[in-house]
Parts: structure tokens; C-alpha cells; sequence
């Protein structure tokens, strides 16, 4: 049997380096497997529907999507007094979010149709919206918020939706108050 200077045979050296080199691998899987999830956590963001938000379940500060239904004469646009924001209210048919939006919004955004916004809530419980999105045409509702108004229970499935059968919502109407 050979020894080295050590007094390490070579076969024994060999099983040492592979033992070092798979645990050095492993180290590095786990650290990038910790930067992604960090990453991850950084990027999520979550949707909420006006009940949930007036539950408190969205903290001061956080970004995450409200969806809903502009409320019918919520639309506010007081002009250059407020940097040009518009104001409007999105409602589950439950309970109603403030909402301040400063830019362009999409050309289907209207009174009565679904939208879904990004952005958080500030100190006075007033969502400041960075991104607004409508919906794509009549049937469509996003599924997040039919989602959200199925969890506060204003929302029905109404027969000419079933007989459609579009995607994503469609065919779901504001229940009968």
C-alpha cells in the first residue's frame, strides 16, 4: 500500500476530494436555491379583493393587485389640482376601496366593468394605484376578481355565460342587491 507524505493512501485521498468537491456543490445548490426564493419573495404579489383589503388583511405599505368592479359615479378626475389623478372607487358589491391613480388609464376602463390594479395602500387606507388594467371585452371578467367576489359572495353565475363559455370569468354578473 502507498502513503503519501501525509499519510494518506491515494485511493483514501481520492474519496476525500470527491467528498469535498459534492459537499462544495451541494453548498453552492443551497446558497442559489436561497438567492431565488429571495427573489421570489421580493417579486410575489398577491390579490386581494376590496372585502379582504377592509378586513385588514393587506398591510400599510404592501404591493399587491386589488380587483373588482369600478363603482357606478366613483370616477373622479379632478384635473391639474391633483397632478392630473384620477379617483375612483372599486367595490365587490360588499364594500368599497378608495383608489388614486396619476397616469393614463387603459382606453376600456369605465363604471361598472372589472378592473385590476397594482399598487399598496397608504396611512389613510387610500389605495395608490402604479398600474391599472380593464377587462378585454363584455364577457370578460379577470378571474382574480370574479375570484374575490365569489369570496364575498356577490357574485352569481348567470346561464347566458354558462351557454358562452368564455374563459376566465365569463358569464359572471354582480348579483341582484
Amino acid at each position: 500500500m502507498s502513503t503519501t507524505t501525509t499519510g494518506l493512501s491515494s485511493a483514501r485521498r481520492r474519496k476525500k476530494t470527491r467528498l469535498y468537491l459534492v459537499l462544495g456543490g451541494l453548498g453552492c445548490l443551497a446558497l442559489a436555491t436561497l438567492l431565488m426564493l429571495a427573489a421570489f419573495r421580493d417579486n410575489i404579489v398577491f390579490f386581494f379583493g376590496p372585502s379582504e383589503v377592509v378586513e385588514g388583511k393587506v398591510a400599510t405599505g404592501q404591493t399587491f393587485r386589488l380587483g373588482g368592479l369600478v363603482k357606478d359615479g366613483s370616477v373622479d378626475r379632478p384635473g391639474a389640482a391633483d397632478e392630473g389623478a384620477v379617483w375612483f372607487t372599486v367595490t365587490d358589491n360588499a364594500q368599497d376601496v378608495r383608489v388614486r391613480f396619476a397616469g393614463l388609464l387603459p382606453d376600456l376602463f369605465r363604471e361598472g366593468q372589472g378592473v385590476v390594479a397594482l399598487g399598496a395602500l397608504n396611512d389613510e387606507g387610500v389605495f395608490l394605484a402604479d398600474e391599472v388594467l380593464a377587462r378585454h371585452d363584455e364577457t370578460y371578467m379577470p378571474p382574480e376578481a370574479v375570484e374575490a367576489m365569489k369570496r364575498a359572495g356577490t357574485w352569481k353565475h348567470t346561464e347566458e355565460g354558462a351557454a358562452e363559455g368564455g374563459a376566465g370569468g365569463a358569464g359572471y354578473a354582480p348579483a341582484a342587491q
